[in-house]
């Protein structure tokens, strides 16, 4: 075994040979104090337990492709009692669940709501779209979803000078992670909006658009355009390390020609059937109107299942494969990075470490 380090990552390398053929066993994996040292940072949050939140059937954009208006989410009433999602966060809380994930349509316009989930159970994450500037006093991180620069925002969102405002709204704020959603459509014009948030110190991760049910719009991807959006986001992590949260096995589990259900079997209640363990007894999903529905509960509900590459699916549905990537140091490596990207995305505070390789590993089981 070797380290060396190129375009800002400590990268280990494990002799082709010994990848190949030795069984490791997961002490072994741990002998490296510096995947040790990951391991022991990662494993301090394996106590998150998430539900997420439809806090509001209005938004101020309506995008092609927006998953919210799919399905009978937008038709639950409104309930825009403080009181009563104070007593679903007590409820939920009481559960085990230690983390929400409030999204919408636009949370942004019920900051009242955002504030009463906020006291009640202080970890989370708020999906934005980031035309409204969400009060400081909510210490959630916020995820401000990007989808091209401003031109493509016009014909895709009907957002006039949306990057800017974005910018303005959450440039230099902790909180602040901006999502560029890769779009058929969109490739190329990353390196010019990730280039505009660094330079402006925003921090920046990725994800792919997954169409929604029916979905027969020009943004679905293809074999092609992912293979193109695996080979941008490898560019752009190695040219922006600072900025951008993302890892090489990142790139693969969500590019890939098979979509993450296929590659990892997707873990929330929607395609799991077991109340056993895990997020198949945890998990729920709540509607405006704070009913929820087993049979549809997933992160991001009414997408096509095998279409879904959402960061937000992969956070947990990889994540929850520890066992599967412990096969040997490289893919094991591999999955702490992914776990760490996951943390710093999604965890307030939680600062993201260098990668431990920048290879591109396969899923186990599948070929890249």
């Amino acid at each position: 075994m070797y380290t060396s380090t190129t375009g800002g990552f400590r990268t280990l390398r494990i002799k082709k040979d010994l990848h190949q053929e030795k069984k490791w066993k997961f002490s072994q994996l741990l002998e490296d104090p510096f995947v040790r040292e990951r391991w022991e940072k990662v494993r301090k949050y394996f106590f998150l337990r998430e539900s997420t939140f439809d806090m509001t059937n209005r938004c101020n954009l309506r995008c092609d492709g927006c998953y919210y208006y799919e399905g009978v989410k937008p038709l639950a009433r409104e309930n825009r009692d403080p009181e009563a999602w104070r007593k679903l966060m007590t409820a939920e809380k009481e559960r085990g669940i230690t983390y929400v994930v409030l999204a919408g349509a636009e949370p942004s316009l019920v900051p009242e709501l955002l504030s009463v989930c906020y006291e009640e159970i202080p970890r989370g994450c708020i999906a934005s779209n980031g035309f409204i500037r969400i009060p400081e006093s909510i210490g959630y991180n916020i995820h401000i979803s990007v989808w091209g620069n401003d031109d493509t925002s016009v014909r895709v969102r009907q957002a006039r000078n949306l990057l800017k405002t974005q910018i303005e709204n959450y440039r230099g704020d902790p909180r602040a992670v901006f999502v560029y959603t890769f779009t058929k459509e969109n490739i190329e014009e990353a390196y010019s909006v990730v280039e505009t948030l660094a330079s402006y110190d925003c921090r920046v991760t990725f994800n792919i658009f997954s169409s929604p049910v029916g979905y027969q719009g020009t943004l679905r991807h293809d074999r092609k355009s992912l293979s193109r959006v695996r080979e941008v986001m490898m560019d752009l992590l190695h040219r922006y390390p600072r900025h951008v949260l993302f890892s090489c096995y990142s790139a693969v589990a969500h590019t890939h020609p098979l979509g993450l259900h296929a590659l990892f079997c997707c873990t929330y209640p929607r395609r799991n059937s077991s109340t056993d363990i895990g997020l198949g007894r945890s998990f729920r999903q709540y509607r405006t109107d704070l009913t929820w529905d087993r049979n549809a509960a997933c992160c991001v509900p009414d997408t096509d299942c095998d279409d879904c590459r959402h960061y937000a699916s992969g956070s947990a549905v990889v994540t929850s494969r520890l066992y599967r990537h412990v096969t040997d140091p490289l893919t094991f490596r591999s999955w702490l990075d992914y776990v760490d990207t996951y943390l710093a995305v999604w965890v307030r505070g939680y600062e993201k470490g260098e990668n431990l390789c920048d290879e591109l590993i396969a899923p186990p089981g599948f070929e890249l």
